[in-house]
C-alpha cells in the first residue's frame, strides 16, 4: 500500500474519533508543558536556597512518574474504544502489519503535536510560573529566569520514550487479538462479573489497617514512621473495594428479594453491577487522585497561611543564643555584646529567659531512664532528657524551692503528667519533690517529635556525672564529645522598639556573637523568616501545581468514563424500553445510577481525608504547625471548593453523555 494511504487513514481516524483524541492530546500538551516548567525551575542554577531546589526536584520526579502512568492509562482507553474499528479494517482485508503502520503514524502525529505545543506553552508560561513562585516565597532566593535548553532535551526524551512505549503496547494488543475479539472491542466482558470474595476481604483488611494506623497514631515520630504504610494500605484497599467489594455488595443487595424486586431498585442494582465492573478502576483512580488533591492543597495552604503560628512555635522568643561548653568568661562577653547593641540601637530587652542546661537522649522504661547519645531516635520509647540547675529554675519561675541532693523536680512536655514518686536515671534513684504542670521554658508542646523531660537538680555534680558517663560510652569524636556532653548556656528574649532599630540590633548581635564567641549559635525569628517562607512557600507552590495536574487527570478520567458509559448505555436504553419501561423511567433509573457511581469516589475521598485528619495534624506538628483549627478550616474550605468543581465537571460531562445515548 502507498504510504500516503496510511497518512490519510490515520488522519480520517483521528478526525472521526475527535471526542476521544482531542481531550487526550490536550492533556498530553498540558502534561508536557507542566513537566518542562518544573524541570526548568528545578534545574535553575541560580537557586541559592537548598530547600527550594530540593522540593522542586522531588516535584519533577513525581511528574515523571505521573506522566508515565497517566498517559498509559488514557492511551489504554483510546485503544479500547478503537478496537471495533480496527477489527473492521482487519475483516475487510487490511493486515495487522498495515494496521500497525497506521497506528504508528497516528502516534507520531500525536507525539509531535503534544510535545511541540507543550514545549511552546512551557516556554511561554515558564516566566509566569517563575514570577508566581517568587511571589509566594516573599523573599529573594537568588533565582533568575532562564529558558532551559537542557530541560527541552529532557522533555523530548521523556515524552518520546512514553509515546514509544504506548505505541508498543497498542501494537502488542493488536497482534495478540483475533478479528472477532477486535470486533467485540469495548463490549468484551458483558457477562455478569463474578464475586471475588478474596479480593473483597483483602480490601476490607487493607483499608481497616490503614484507618487503624491513622486513628491510633498519637506521637509525631510514630506518624512519620507509619504514615506511608497507612497510605499504601488505603490505596490498595480502595482499589480492591472498588473492583471487588462494590460488586459483592451489589450482589448481596440483589439476594435480598424484598429490596431487589422493586422497580427503582431492580434496574438500578442490575445496571450498577455492570457499571462497576467496567469502571471500577477508573472510579478508584478518581478517588485516589481526589484524595491526593485534597490532602496536598489543604496541608500546604494551612502551612503557608499559618506561617506566623509556625514561627512563634519554632521560636518562642525573638532571639535565642546558645553557648556550648559554656564558661563564665564567654557568658559575660555575650551579655556585654547584647547590652552594647541594644543600647546603641535604642531597644529594650523584654521577656527574657536565661539558664544552664544539659541535653541528652534517654530510653524510658516506666520510671527508669537510660541515658544515651544525643539524637538517638531509633528506639520506640526514646525521649529527650534535659537537666537544669535549681538556682536557674528558681530565677526563671520566681520560685524558692530548696532541693535535697536526692530530690528532683520533674516536668514533661506531654499533656499527661509523669505521675510517679520516684525517678531512676541510669543507676541513680531520686525522689520527685514536685511535678510541674507548666514551665516557662517550654509549655506543653504538641509539635515535638518525641517526648521531652525536664529534671531540676539541687546542684551541678550529678549532672556532670551523667554527662561524663554518656561521653565515655559515646562513639563521637573527642572534639564533639566535649561540645555535646557539657553544660550549655541559653539566653532567649524579645526586643521592644522600632522595627528598624530591632532589626539593626538583631543583625549587630548576630555578627558579633558569630565572630567573637566560638562554639555558639545565634537564632532570630525575624532573620529565619526568609528560610521558612522559602520552605513552606515552595511546598505551597508544589501543592497547588501538582494539585492542578492531578485535577486535570481527574477531569479527563471522568470525561472518558462518561463517554464510555454513554456508548454502553445507548443499547441499554433501547432494551429497557423494549421490555416495557417508559422513557421517563429509563432516564430516571440510569440517572440515579450515574449520580451514585459518579459521586461515590468523592464521598470515599472525603471519608479518607476525615480519617487521615488526625495523623496529618501530627505530621504538621513536626513542621511546627500546631494550630489544628486553622488546618480544619483549610481542609473544609478545600473540600467544599473541590466538591463544587467536581459537580461542575459532572454537569459538563453529563451533557455529552446524554447527547450520546439520545
Amino acid at each position: 500500500m502507498n504510504s500516503s494511504i496510511y497518512i490519510r487513514l490515520a488522519s480520517a481516524n483521528m478526525k472521526n474519533n475527535w471526542k476521544t483524541y482531542i481531550p487526550y492530546i490536550f492533556t498530553a500538551i498540558l502534561t508536557v508543558m507542566m513537566y518542562y516548567i518544573m524541570d526548568s525551575l528545578s534545574q535553575n542554577g541560580s537557586v541559592k536556597e537548598e530547600n527550594v531546589q530540593l522540593i522542586l526536584n522531588y516535584a519533577c520526579r513525581i511528574i515523571v512518574v505521573f506522566s508515565v502512568i497517566f498517559l498509559f492509562y488514557t492511551n489504554s482507553f483510546l485503544i479500547k474504544r478503537r478496537k471495533k474499528e480496527i477489527g473492521v479494517y482487519n475483516i475487510l482485508g487490511m493486515g495487522k502489519r498495515h494496521i500497525a503502520k497506521m497506528l504508528t503514524i497516528e502516534t507520531i502525529f500525536t507525539a509531535i503535536v503534544s510535545v511541540a505545543a507543550g514545549l511552546a506553552l512551557g516556554v511561554a508560561f515558564s516566566k509566569l510560573m517563575w514570577l508566581v513562585l517568587l511571589r509566594i516565597l516573599h523573599y529573594d532566593v537568588g533565582m533568575n529566569f532562564e529558558v532551559s535548553a537542557a530541560a527541552m532535551v529532557r522533555t523530548l526524551v521523556l515524552f518520546g520514550v512514553i509515546f514509544a512505549m504506548t505505541l508498543c503496547y497498542n501494537l502488542l494488543q493488536i497482534r495478540l487479538a483475533n478479528p472477532v475479539e477486535l470486533l467485540r472491542g469495548s463490549n468484551q466482558g458483558e457477562k455478569e462479573p463474578k464475586t471475588k470474595w478474596v479480593l473483597t476481604l483483602f480490601g476490607i483488611l487493607a483499608l481497616g489497617i490503614g484507618y487503624y494506623i491513622a486513628l491510633t497514631t498519637e506521637s509525631p515520630i510514630a506518624a512519620l514512621e507509619a504514615f506511608f504504610l497507612a497510605v499504601i494500605c488505603v490505596v490498595l484497599g480502595t482499589y480492591a473495594l472498588f473492583i471487588a467489594g462494590s460488586i459483592a455488595l451489589l450482589k448481596m443487595l440483589r439476594k435480598n428479594k424484598k429490596y431487589y424486586y422493586k422497580m427503582k431498585h431492580f434496574t438500578a442494582i442490575s445496571g450498577m453491577i455492570y457499571r462497576m465492573k467496567q469502571n471500577a478502576v477508573g472510579l478508584a483512580n478518581i478517588c485516589i487522585l481526589s484524595t491526593m488533591v485534597l490532602v496536598m492543597v489543604s496541608t500546604t495552604v494551612s502551612l503557608y497561611v499559618g506561617m506566623e503560628d509556625v514561627l512563634k512555635t519554632r521560636f518562642p522568643h525573638e532571639i535565642a543564643i546558645t553557648k556550648y561548653k559554656t564558661n563564665a568568661e564567654d557568658e559575660e562577653r555575650i551579655r556585654e555584646i547584647v547590652v552594647e547593641e541594644t543600647e546603641k540601637n535604642e531597644v529594650e530587652i523584654t521577656d527574657e529567659l536565661e539558664y544552664h542546661i544539659a541535653a541528652l537522649s534517654a530510653v524510658k522504661e516506666g520510671t527508669h531512664f537510660f541515658l544515651t547519645d544525643q539524637g538517638s531516635y531509633g528506639t520506640k520509647n526514646v525521649c529527650e532528657f534535659y537537666m537544669i540547675l535549681q538556682e536557674d529554675y528558681n530565677r526563671m519561675e520566681s520560685d524558692d524551692m530548696s532541693l535535697a541532693p536526692d530530690e528532683v523536680i520533674v516536668y514533661t512536655t506531654e499533656k499527661a503528667l509523669y505521675g510517679k514518686n520516684t525517678i531512676q536515671i541510669d543507676d541513680q534513684t531520686y525522689r520527685v519533690a514536685k511535678e510541674l504542670k507548666s514551665m516557662k521554658l517550654e509549655p506543653k508542646n504538641a509539635s515535638r517529635i518525641v517526648e521531652g523531660y525536664y529534671v531540676i537538680f539541687a546542684d551541678e555534680a550529678p549532672i556532670q556525672a551523667f554527662l561524663q558517663s554518656v561521653s565515655e560510652n559515646s562513639s563521637l569524636q573527642e572534639e564533639w564529645k566535649q561540645r555535646s556532653y557539657a553544660m550549655q548556656h541559653k539566653w532567649s528574649f524579645d526586643l521592644k522598639g522600632k522595627e528598624k532599630d530591632c532589626t539593626a540590633a538583631t543583625e549587630g548581635m548576630q555578627g558579633r556573637i558569630t565572630n567573637e564567641i566560638g562554639d555558639s549559635v545565634y537564632e532570630s525569628r525575624e532573620m529565619s523568616r526568609g528560610s521558612f517562607y522559602s520552605l513552606y512557600g515552595s511546598l505551597l507552590f508544589i501543592g497547588i501545581y501538582l494539585g492542578f495536574l492531578f485535577l486535570m487527570a481527574t477531569v479527563l478520567i471522568i470525561y472518558y468514563k462518561q463517554i464510555s458509559e454513554g456508548y454502553d448505555d445507548k443499547e441499554r436504553y433501547q432494551i429497557m424500553q423494549k421490555v416495557g419501561m417508559s422513557k421517563r423511567e429509563v432516564r430516571s433509573s440510569i440517572r440515579s445510577q450515574i449520580l451514585t457511581v459518579f459521586f461515590l469516589p468523592l464521598v470515599v475521598a472525603i471519608i479518607h481525608i476525615a480519617v487521615a485528619f488526625k495523623v496529618i495534624t501530627k505530621l504538621l506538628a513536626v513542621l511546627n504547625l500546631v494550630n489544628v483549627p486553622l488546618f480544619l478550616s483549610c481542609t473544609i474550605a478545600t473540600v467544599v471548593v473541590f466538591a463544587i468543581f467536581y459537580g461542575i465537571v459532572f454537569g459538563m460531562t453529563a451533557k455529552e453523555y446524554y447527547r450520546i445515548v439520545n
